[in-house]
């Protein structure tokens, strides 16, 4: 047998060779944003994260929130640096196991070298050490972590990660979650999914959220305060968590009569949009100021002014509507928002046809007789309405004028298949308007190019007979107004920015 001898500068040099990626000439940092056409420094390139596992303790009297983020992610290219979006103070990065250097970057960018430049195609763990006053941090002039009177709410949209995690920021790359978080006793701690335990030390109770299916980061919620928690199960197996602050005043009851209904709303939306995509369902309403409401997956946040004029089971359709049109979905990109937004408004027009307040159609009848052909309402399109108008009136209005045109194209058949094949062809992924249009396309069997631009993309009026029915009215005709329009039109669902 002969032994090799290898000099030892040689192995010095083919260890190194070892630690640098087979692309080295490839190596760049990742771009500071995902490539959005609406926000081009939302999200970053280079990596997609599977996991954000988050412990965390918050102490409400001061808003101080202390975190470690640890997150589980595979990279897309040959990485020198990579960005997460975040405002909070760093105290320390490691990127699988190594300390990592980092620095800020305009409005939201944390910027981090890795020791040891990173190969496309690696898994990565990279933990964020981190501290501030979310409350006392803002981005292009705005926050959307909102303080209540006992704690704080984080739930916002199209951004709200950046006040309480670092991340991906961008409904595109989707995720699980863990949210651990340790509160004083007698506050709670309300984030997505399932509560998997609590325990209680020193003075502080820690509660164990856990997301087990893909989530955008938008999505993520997480509400802390002194809540009054209901659990139940639908008829359908579903579980049910709900949360109402204990301060909501006069609002409680009509807030309750609302969301205390969401098991029997997700078997009746079920059965539109098939089997319910998620392990729980549920809703909070905490005290704050805000007028919206917002899709947070699985715990659907409700600001108490929803409930201002009595119960409004309206825009709990709207919001559990939007866990398959949204949330099991999600959009490609924010110009794809008329999925979200045109289908959970629809899902409330179905809803008025169930109470016997006005059919969809007749609800069709009165927005296409409501805005004259010179209302800036139709230059809004809402198959692309572009960053001012992401969440106009027309995205929700002429969104669902354009479904209800759709069924009338297509026939009640073939348009249910739609409705409920849709989220079972995309379940837990992203998707965009064009492919809704192929799918309803390759469903129906008809082409449907024309009939999409005209309801979606043009900006103007639609002649009524686009709609190829001849109830939908032509302009000047007068049209009673439904029983449900009013509650339906006061659901808009999020403060976008």
């Amino acid at each position: 047998m002969h032994r090799r001898i290898i000099a030892p500068g040689a192995l010095a040099a083919a260890s190194l060779l070892l630690a640098i990626p087979a692309s080295a000439a490839s190596l760049s940092p990742g771009a500071p944003g995902i490539g959005d056409p609406y926000y081009p420094d939302y999200g970053n390139g280079g990596y997609d994260v599977s996991h954000y596992d988050l412990r965390l303790q918050y102490q409400p009297k001061t808003d101080e929130l202390q975190g470690t983020a640890t997150i589980l992610a595979k990279t897309t290219q040959d990485l020198s640096s990579f960005d997460l979006d975040f405002l909070l103070n760093v105290s320390e990065v490691r990127v699988n196991g190594a300390q990592a250097s980092f620095a800020t970057s305009g409005q939201h960018e944390l910027v981090v070298t890795p020791k040891t430049p990173l190969a496309k195609g690696a898994a990565v763990t990279v933990v964020v050490r981190y501290s501030g006053v979310p409350s006392a941090k803002s981005a292009y002039g705005f926050t959307t972590w909102h303080r209540t009177p006992d704690g704080a709410v984080a739930a916002d949209e199209p951004e709200a990660a950046w006040w309480w995690f670092p991340s991906n920021d961008h409904p595109s790359d989707k995720a699980t979650y863990d949210v651990s978080v340790a509160v004083p006793d007698g506050t709670q701690a309300i984030s997505n999914g399932t509560l998997q335990s609590t325990s209680s030390k020193l003075g502080w109770t820690r509660y164990n959220w856990r997301q087990n299916k893909p989530q955008a980061t938008y999505l993520a919620t997480l509400a802390l305060g002194r809540f009054d928690i209901t659990t139940s199960t639908s008829d359908g197996g579903v579980p049910v968590i709900n949360a109402y602050s204990k301060d909501l005043g006069d609002n409680d009851g009509a807030a309750r009569a609302s969301v205390e209904r969401t098991g029997e709303l997700v078997d009746w939306l079920s059965g539109y949009f098939g089997p319910y995509p998620f392990s729980t369902a549920g809703g909070y309403v905490p005290n704050t100021t805000t007028g919206y409401a917002l899709e947070t997956q699985t715990r659907v946040y409700y600001s108490p002014k929803q409930f201002a004029n009595g119960s409004n089971t309206s825009v709990v359709v709207h919001e559990l509507a939007h866990q398959w049109y949204g949330d099991d979905v999600s959009l490609k990109d924010w110009k794809d928002i008329w999925i979200n937004e045109g289908f959970a408004r629809y899902a409330q027009w179905l809803w008025s046809e169930h109470e016997g307040e006005g059919t969809a159609q007749e609800l069709a009848d009165y927005v296409y007789a409501s805005h004259p052909a010179d209302d800036a309402f139709w230059t809004v399109k809402p198959g692309d309405p572009g960053p001012d108008d992401q969440f106009d009136i027309a995205v929700y209005d002429r969104g669902a004028l354009a479904i209800q045109a759709l069924r009338n194209e297509i026939g009640d058949d073939a348009f249910f298949a739609v409705l409920k094949g849709w989220p079972k062809e995309h379940a837990y992924g992203n998707a965009s308007v064009a492919d809704f249009q192929r799918y309803a396309e390759q469903v129906s069997g008809k082409p449907l190019a024309a009939l999409f631009h005209t309801w979606l993309f043009q900006p103007s009026k639609p002649a009524a007979p686009a709609a190829h029915t001849a109830s939908l009215v032509k302009a000047g005709t007068t049209v009673t107004q439904p029983k449900s329009w009013k509650r339906i039109e006061a659901t808009n669902d999020v403060h976008g920015h």
